[in-house]
């Protein structure tokens, strides 16, 4: 069969996908940006399809996919090879853009035997900052889809395209709008969490990193670090594109893809033709910039009891945000530095790490502590904290007027100011 579409409400491990192209020809799998569905790869279809069997697939409640929540790239990587070992898939080229190439890319560090060549598309090892991507997910949250839907033009497209195709214009925003809130919001999460910069050596696919010339998303300066990384990676900068390259200049793109996985492809599959037109690859480029080693971490405590140091600065950082944990890390001297990892340590590490309650409850709980201490000065931060684990600005509000009834007006009134002003800043849509 020619084309094929599927999708199972049953099965959480499994994607909604799709074939193209015929069954005895390599399968090329193919992954979408966040918001975006597997239409965004339909220009390059017809001429990919005379070379492979095309498999896309949708991100969880994107394009009508179920909507089962995935909160780590891995955890969406688990879920694509458990599709693809169900059609018996076991080697296969890889195109992903955006996080649709943090997949691919963690694929190909998870599953090496299995990644044959790799492209990934306006793509990076690290995706902006983890608060920058929390804080999209507070303002989904809080106000749905429709302010990233408004604003998904101007991050995937150049000025000029987007004047002069409204029609795709309204597509993207059609695409953004109809996706399911609660899986936007868990991917977001994931690309919070996604860094693999110290793990770039060991892809071990040949890559092809291809980004629009104008990306102001992941632009060239990600593109680069990719390529410094990747030990077999070459550099295609595509000019006039931006995020959405494949969309906003389809035969470039669709030209660079053909050339690479023909002449790139790590299998014995019999030659596949070059196209007559071969796009100039760079080849592979000299570091930019030193890579930042990993920071050490504290030893482990005697009597072999894992140090909760690390653990700790991970859920600070996750629940207070880079920005006020690197302010409050910067500011510590020798007075205050050995109380910073005792807060760390103990508070974080061993407290908030536990997992006898939730995020959201601990967050309800330190809100509520807050106010009946009248330690006040916190609470901008834990406000921040809590609209991030997931509590709606309404159920913020709850939780005030219960320490009202029974920590003081007074306290409460003061506490209602403060929550106030952060929840108006944090949950904004951008203009």
């Amino acid at each position: 069969m020619w084309e094929r579409e599927w999708v199972s409400e049953k099965n959480v491990e499994s994607l909604q996908y799709r074939f193209d192209g015929p069954e005895d020809a390599p399968v090329l799998v193919m992954g979408t940006s966040l918001g975006a569905t597997w239409h965004m790869w339909d220009r390059q279809i017809p001429e990919l399809t005379q070379h492979w069997r095309v498999f896309r697939y949708d991100l969880p409640g994107h394009g009508g996919a179920p909507a089962h929540p995935a909160t780590a790239v891995g955890e969406l990587g688990d879920r694509l090879v458990a599709t693809l070992d169900g059609l018996g898939v076991k080697r296969f080229g890889y195109a992903g853009c955006s996080i649709g190439g943090a997949i691919g890319a963690d694929l190909a560090l998870r599953h090496p035997q299995r990644v044959a060549s790799l492209a990934l598309v306006a793509s990076s090892a690290r995706f902006g900052s983890a608060d920058e991507f929390r804080q999209r997910g507070v303002i989904v949250r809080t106000n749905g889809l429709e302010p990233m839907a408004r604003t998904a033009p101007e991050r995937w497209f150049t000025p000029g395209f987007a004047a002069a195709q409204p029609a795709i214009v309204e597509w993207a925003v059609q695409m953004v709008r109809t996706t399911d809130p609660g899986c936007y919001i868990a991917a977001c999460e994931a690309l919070a969490a996604f860094d693999i910069r110290g793990e770039l050596g060991r892809i071990g696919a040949p890559t092809l990193v291809l980004v629009g010339a104008e990306d102001q998303v992941t632009g060239p300066g990600d593109a680069r670090t990719l390529v410094a990384g990747i030990p077999d990676a070459r550099l295609a900068l595509v000019p006039g594109a931006s995020h959405l390259a494949p969309v906003e200049q389809p035969g470039a793109v669709t030209d660079l893809l053909l050339t690479h996985f023909s002449t790139a492809w790590q299998d014995t599959l019999a030659a596949i033709p070059v196209p007559s037109f071969v796009p100039r690859l760079s080849a592979p480029v000299l570091p930019v910039a030193e890579l930042t080693a990993a920071p050490a971490q504290p030893e482990a405590e005697s009597g072999g009891r894992a140090d909760p140091y690390g653990p700790g600065m991970k859920i600070r950082r996750e629940v207070l945000g880079d920005a006020h944990v690197d302010g409050v890390m910067a500011a510590a001297d020798d007075f205050t530095g050995d109380f910073q990892e005792f807060v760390t340590r103990y508070a974080w590490g061993e407290v908030w790490g536990r997992e006898g309650l939730d995020r959201r409850t601990r967050s309800s709980v330190t809100l509520t502590a807050l106010v009946a201490s009248g330690h006040l000065e916190g609470l901008a931060a834990h406000v921040s904290a809590a609209l991030r684990n997931g509590l709606t600005p309404a159920e913020i509000r709850e939780v005030l007027l219960q320490t009202a009834v029974y920590c003081g007006i007074p306290a409460a009134s003061a506490a209602f100011r403060i929550a106030q002003s952060v929840i108006q800043a944090e949950t904004t849509p951008p203009a």
